[in-house]
């Protein structure tokens, strides 16, 4: 997915309250080596990476999480994200002493005109090096205790990436969970992790199940044929899943299918805080998150001061420039984290200390977030003469 570009991860903007035993790490990159490329259907593909033992607390993850992937493509840096597809590998006491390293998977959907997702299905190769920044997101609460609970998720295309890694743990973690999946492509040969889903059904066959929902193909059940739209996700509800017998749904996917879900889950009296989602994009093309910008002798600027691993820096941005405040910190910050520049993944959050923003778009916080002051930088611009942001509070 890129969840906040065209094809592939995820950033998640999932619905409080957040998990409480979520931590929020400091996004870094790493260089990473290509372990394999493993084709899923035509044009997408498993890219697993080798993470040295030395790194390995810097990308343990949590299911549900996303990293971002950076090169330099046509001569400018392209970053796109994507959501991991495994769960976490457990080590063992004798692996961590030996310092036997881990993988770290995501897949990638190539998107019609996308850069990085068409470069991906052949430019990625076993051996291959690429930064990659360590694991973020929040798309993983409510899975802390799963005994008896049924767990539902519903997917788009490549939003399958992040639901693998879900319904492996919820079933792996108790004997007496269930997940549910609801899977809509165009056709069979659209279906990624095709052969992994049955695997997985194969060895849950009681406590899985899995709906394929075919837009362009022929099922024997017509409810599982053609698009959905709220009168087939209404008679889904009706005939297939009862919202009533459902603890916890994630919802992964374009924005159109989760604003779709939100609406008819309101109105069958889903309680809100039990649902999680996910975009993979908004529908907006992928965003530069730098710009040229410079000071002029006496035009009019905003002060704008930035903290970031204990360091604060400061820096002017001019009024006439309508820049953004990530915009302007990466002119002193170089290393300040980003990765969909979109508003959708939250990898930019901070903290307002002083002044005040307005935000353009907002895909990732939720209310009680802002409320206590952060913003997403990429898409926040300065409303008063001088502003302090926090990105390690």
């Amino acid at each position: 997915m890129s969840l906040f570009a065209p094809s592939g991860a995820v950033a998640p903007a999932s619905v409080p309250p957040r998990a409480a035993t979520t931590t929020r790490k400091r996004a870094r990159f790493h260089t990473l080596s290509v372990e394999e490329v493993r084709p899923l259907t035509d044009d997408a593909v498993e890219v697993t990476f080798t993470v040295p033992a030395e790194l390995a607390d810097e990308y343990d993850h949590l299911p549900g999480q996303y990293v971002a992937l950076r090169t330099t493509l046509e001569g400018a840096e392209v970053r796109r994200s994507y959501s991991l597809c495994r769960a976490p590998e457990h080590r063992t006491a004798e692996q961590i002493a030996a310092g036997v390293p881990t993988r770290l998977s995501v897949a990638v959907k190539r998107d019609e005109g996308g850069l990085f997702s068409t470069w991906a299905q052949t430019g990625l190769h076993p051996g291959f090096e690429i930064d990659v920044m360590s694991p973020q997101g929040t798309f993983t609460s409510g899975l802390d205790d799963l005994d008896q609970r049924h767990v539902v998720g519903i997917a788009a295309g490549s939003g399958i990436t992040p639901l693998m890694a879900l319904a492996h743990t919820v079933l792996t973690r108790s004997e007496t969970s269930r997940f549910t999946l609801l899977y809509t492509n165009r056709s069979t040969l659209d279906v990624m992790f095709l052969e992994d889903l049955a695997d997985l059904k194969d060895r849950y066959p009681t406590r899985l199940t899995l709906h394929h929902v075919l837009s362009r193909e022929q099922r024997t059940a017509p409810v599982l044929s053609g698009r959905i739209d709220e009168e087939k996700l209404r008679t889904i509800l009706r005939v297939l899943i009862d919202p009533t017998d459902v603890d916890e749904w994630f919802l992964c996917g374009p924005l159109s299918l989760v604003d779709l879900c939100r609406e008819v889950f309101a109105d069958v009296g889903v309680p809100r805080e039990h649902i999680r989602f996910e975009l993979f994009t908004t529908g907006d093309e992928p965003v530069r998150a730098a710009r040229p910008v410079e000071v002029r002798a006496g035009e009019r600027t905003i002060r704008i001061e930035v903290t970031l691993d204990g360091v604060s820096s400061t820096v002017q941005s001019p009024v006439d420039a309508h820049e953004s405040v990530l915009n302007a910190a990466l002119r002193v910050r170089p290393d300040a984290p980003f990765a969909c520049a979109g508003g959708v993944c939250g990898t930019c959050r901070a903290r307002v200390v002083e002044g005040s923003v307005t935000m353009t778009e907002n895909y990732a916080l939720e209310p009680d977030e802002i409320e206590r002051g952060y913003v997403l930088t990429c898409q926040s611009h300065p409303t008063s003469d001088r502003i302090v942001v926090d990105y390690d509070v």
